[in-house]
């Protein structure tokens, strides 16, 4: 089962706000999803990006692709970076919870 880290939009008519997900790449747009692991409100100024970094790494340990809108937020927070300190480091993947 092919995962990704996805926007899910959520929010009323032009008033726009996401949450970071990671989902069943089959799964709808608005649909189940396995984890939630942040949110994005572009609306704020400056828009406000909120990623739990340590799920985040540890979902793109497991082989989690993210879309290229997340992979731009996920870059912006500094995950990307810490993702790839862990993979060279050596580190383990954690335990499944």
């Amino acid at each position: 089962m092919p995962v990704k880290i996805r926007l899910m939009r959520l929010g009323s008519k032009k008033r726009p706000f996401y949450r970071i997900v990671v989902a069943n790449s089959t799964s709808k747009r608005g649909g189940r999803s396995i984890d939630q692991i942040g949110y994005y409100d572009p609306l704020t100024e400056p828009s406000t990006v909120k990623v739990d970094a340590d799920r985040a790494v540890l979902w793109l340990q497991r082989g989690a692709q993210p879309t290229d809108t997340t992979a731009r937020l996920l870059k912006q927070e500094g995950v990307i970076e810490k993702f790839e300190a862990a993979k060279k480091g050596g580190a383990a993947a954690p335990a499944a919870e």
